[in-house]
């Protein structure tokens, strides 16, 4: 059974500049569904992938590492919808503020599935 505290727990080190913090609880065979019509969209069946096919590419085009601020998180003990904000700047000047919902699921307190919605005119925008 998870709880808010150890969530936002894990979390915050998405924020802080240590994301290998927060995926040390992923699961190396998650299933992390990034929704929407843009060139990151997709079903990736691990960790490595998902880091590889979206992360990666972001932080290519971004000034600085993705950081993602959590805003709210509410769980039922078994998952948890988060709401998460990246402030961020392209390498081209222009802004890339996007906010995240990831509805992720545990299992013996690890992230074993996660449906990711976000801005998919913005990650076309930025990527392009």
């Amino acid at each position: 059974m998870i709880d808010q505290a150890w969530i936002i727990e894990i979390f915050s080190h998405l924020e802080n500049g240590n994301p290998q913090g927060f995926f040390e609880h992923v699961s190396d065979d998650v299933v992390w569904e990034v929704t929407g019509t843009h060139p990151l969209a997709g079903i990736y069946t691990s960790k490595q992938d998902f880091i590889t096919g979206t992360i990666s590419k972001l932080n290519e085009v971004l000034e600085s590492p993705l950081s993602l601020k959590l805003l709210s998180c509410i769980t039922d003990g078994r998952s948890a919808s988060v709401e998460l904000v990246a402030n961020s700047i392209t390498k081209k000047g222009a802004e890339y503020h996007n906010r995240y919902c990831w509805v992720c699921e545990f299992e013996s307190n690890q992230v074993v599935r996660v449906r990711a919605y976000l801005d998919s005119a913005l990650v076309a925008n930025t990527l392009a």
